[in-house]
């Protein structure tokens, strides 16, 4: 059979790994590229004027843009396929990454003011990126036996922390070296350089497997309104906004945290954002690993739901021991172990979609990232507002209590197999492979 484990290991080749090396590298270059805007500014809101909570405004123009076109991103990787729709999304993001150093005067500064033309930068890079993991979820499917679904999507999606850990030191020591500027571009060129070299390599499916027919507009139109009304699926995407909310504070204002709050110096801020981001891509493969173990041992209800209330509930531990605990030593161990832990949430989440949407994996992985990105939205804007009126500390305390609503949102969802609806399109047939 085409998912199963022996035809797995039967036919992992180098073209296989290749492939999900190069979703790796997406994920990597593309949180390398949503990221560095955080390295830089410290240096922009100097050169600029600009205040902390209107770079709050600008980082969350990107999480506005991937939340608002996330849907009709996971619709573009199921129509024109994961080849097409990446290589288009590593293209138009090298893009709007480059022009991040037009955005002062002279250049669109002149025109929109610098705040508003660094805001629409960044939400059009947040726009062209949203099909980023509807299309890596997607190519899983296509690629991946479903009992893998949960390492494999775990790993992927670490490439996230790697490009998160990366940028702190590298794009550091790039603007030492070369300016905000030209390191811009720099990262614009390496982003366009993975796009075409995807386009090249990649195809939608493996040797002998052939593509789905396409259902009809109104069958699809049919199915997006199943996905929409499924009350599991509503409670998934629920709970992976609350740990969007959570992981996002991190994202973006845990650089400024070390540097401006704790006040430990750019290169030592640096360091530690690293390893924070270094512990989460560690521990985020591992959750995917227990999460397909104990499914396969102990079945879907427990196995998928267990890892994200289990790291959802110890990252809010770790939370409240970071900001209680003395010593910098022990401040980044609990907020690396409290992020990590939140992390290795994430592959549970996208193989219980893989698993329940069928055909429909892209929509369906479009509609459980838009819940990240709303939650994402709100943390960078209102983590600097509640800090301004209660402390830094409350900010991280509320990023908490978000967490835990998800906790209560996984419990409440039924992810048993044969539970859900029925997503798949009408006259949609499984993709046929020759068994070995």
């Amino acid at each position: 059979m085409r998912n199963s484990p022996e035809h797995f290991a039967l036919s992992l080749d180098v073209t296989r790994l290749t492939v999900v090396a190069l979703l790796f590298a997406f994920s990597l270059i593309s949180y390398f590229d949503r990221t560095i805007i955080s390295i830089a500014g410290p240096q922009l809101m100097k050169d600029f004027a600009i205040s902390p909570t209107q770079m709050g405004a600008i980082y969350s123009a990107f999480i506005l843009g991937y939340a608002i076109l996330m849907i009709p991103g996971g619709y573009l990787s199921d129509r024109l396929g994961a080849r097409f729709t990446l290589a288009l999304m590593g293209i138009f993001s090298a893009v709007f990454t480059g022009l991040i150093v037009l955005a002062g005067k002279p250049g669109l500064g002149a025109f929109l003011g610098i705040v508003p033309a660094l805001f629409a930068i960044r939400l059009g890079l947040g726009v062209v990126t949203a099909p980023l993991y509807p299309a890596c979820a997607r190519m899983t499917a296509n690629w991946i036996p479903v009992v893998y679904h949960a390492r494999i999507q775990g790993f992927i999606i670490a490439g996230s922390s790697a490009g998160a850990a990366i940028s702190p030191i590298l794009f550091a020591w790039m603007v030492m070296q070369f300016g905000w500027r030209l390191s811009f571009i720099f990262a614009a060129s390496a982003t366009a350089v993975l796009g075409t070299g995807w386009l090249w390599y990649a195809r939608d499916y493996p040797p002998g497997v052939t593509r789905p027919p396409r259902s009809t507009t109104g069958v699809e139109r049919a199915s997006w309104m199943k996905l929409l009304a499924d009350r599991n699926l509503m409670l998934l995407t629920f709970a992976y906004g609350t740990l969007g909310y959570f992981q996002y504070i991190f994202f973006y204002w845990i650089y400024y945290y070390f540097g401006e709050v704790l006040h430990l110096g750019a290169q030592s801020s640096a360091k530690y954002t690293t390893l924070l981001f270094l512990t989460e891509g560690t521990i985020m493969p591992l959750g995917g690993l227990v999460s397909d173990r104990l499914t396969r041992a102990y079945g879907a209800q427990l196995g998928r739901r267990v890892v994200p209330m289990i790291g959802l509930t110890l990252s809010v531990v770790f939370i409240y021991a970071g900001t209680v605990a003395s010593g910098v030593g022990a401040v980044v161990t609990c907020l690396s172990l409290a992020f990590g832990l939140a992390a290795c949430c994430e592959g549970p989440f996208w193989a219980c979609v893989t698993e329940i949407a069928g055909e429909r994996v892209g929509a369906a992985s479009s509609i459980l990232n838009t819940g990240a990105q709303v939650g994402g939205f709100f943390a960078p804007i209102l983590t600097p507002y509640i800090a301004a009126r209660a402390g830094w500390s409350w900010g991280l305390y509320v990023g908490s209590l978000v967490a835990m609503s998800g906790v209560v949102a996984v419990y409440l969802a039924d992810v048993r197999p044969g539970k859900q609806t029925d997503f798949s399109a009408a006259g949609a047939e499984p993709a046929v492979e020759p068994v070995p």
